[in-house]
């Protein structure tokens, strides 16, 4: 008794037991915390997926079938993953007022928090990409001219070289980009809606698409200054070439025929 009181009076008796007690409530934190953390994640997930789910019944189902596999209305959106959904319902592409060559941006119809629900069932069918991070899509302290070179690279064909968008085939069309979302933009880049490519992070770095950002918010900023004066709407060649057919070779011809009435003029005289 004498040994074990002295043990108990001993100078680091104190900080002894003082760990173990710092030890055993770390490890019961570790064990417990974690899994009521991940339990409460779990569970709002499925509550998502669930809502989701009948919004899907309401809005989506009749087009693109009853479990997401697709009908001859509508593709299989299995895979498609939730950056397309946030994509096409958030600009309000979807659902899509009546059938045509190409489905048009209108109001949206829907809360972002329906989108996100909506998103979460369509993503539970299958992997697909997820919707990007305000930080992937930001275009502060992206790269301009990089991104420039890479927009008339990849995408200047159809949507024009500053993004004034343009005409395809068969009544489709390549939307303009100046007032678009750059959430927006990076979720097309990234899904390939419609008649778009799909350049995921494999083909086209999230930096990459930041600087494609980054350019179309610097040429169609209001304080862009054009320094060749009139920039007839930024259609490129094709408005340009309008406009000097009808004014240019308009003022020539006029002057021909004004050449022409001196011409006869002075011979009658």
């Amino acid at each position: 008794m004498k040994k074990l009181s002295a043990r108990r009076r001993h100078p680091l008796a104190a900080v002894v037991v003082l760990l173990l007690a710092l030890a055993c409530t770390g490890g019961l934190y570790a064990v417990f915390a974690p899994a009521d953390k991940a339990q409460a994640e779990e569970t709002s997930q499925s509550l998502a997926i669930d809502e989701g789910k009948k919004l899907y019944s309401v809005g989506c189902a009749s087009c693109h079938g009853t479990g997401g596999q697709g009908t001859s209305d509508g593709p299989s959106l299995v895979g498609v993953g939730a950056a397309a959904v946030d994509f096409q319902v958030g600009t309000g592409r979807m659902p899509a007022q009546q059938p045509g060559a190409q489905v048009p941006k209108k109001k949206n119809i829907y809360t972002q928090a329906e989108i996100d629900q909506l998103a979460a069932y369509i993503a539970s069918l299958g992997a697909g990409p997820a919707v990007p991070t305000e930080e992937q899509y930001s275009p502060e302290g992206a790269n301009i001219a990089r991104g420039g070179e890479l927009f008339r690279t990849n995408c200047a064909q159809c949507h024009n070289f500053t993004g004034k968008g343009g005409a395809l085939t068969h009544g489709k069309y390549a939307p303009a980009l100046d007032d678009v979302d750059p959430k927006h933009i990076y979720q097309a880049m990234l899904t390939g809606p419609q008649n778009m490519p799909s350049f995921p992070d494999t083909t086209m770095s999230e930096e990459n698409k930041k600087d494609i950002i980054a350019y179309l918010d610097a040429v169609n900023s209001d304080e862009t200054v054009e320094p060749g004066g009139l920039n007839l709407g930024g259609l490129g060649p094709v408005t340009e070439g309008l406009f000097g057919w009808i004014f240019g070779l308009g003022a020539l011809v006029a002057v021909a025929i004004w050449v022409a009435a001196r011409t006869a003029k002075a011979k009658k005289s």
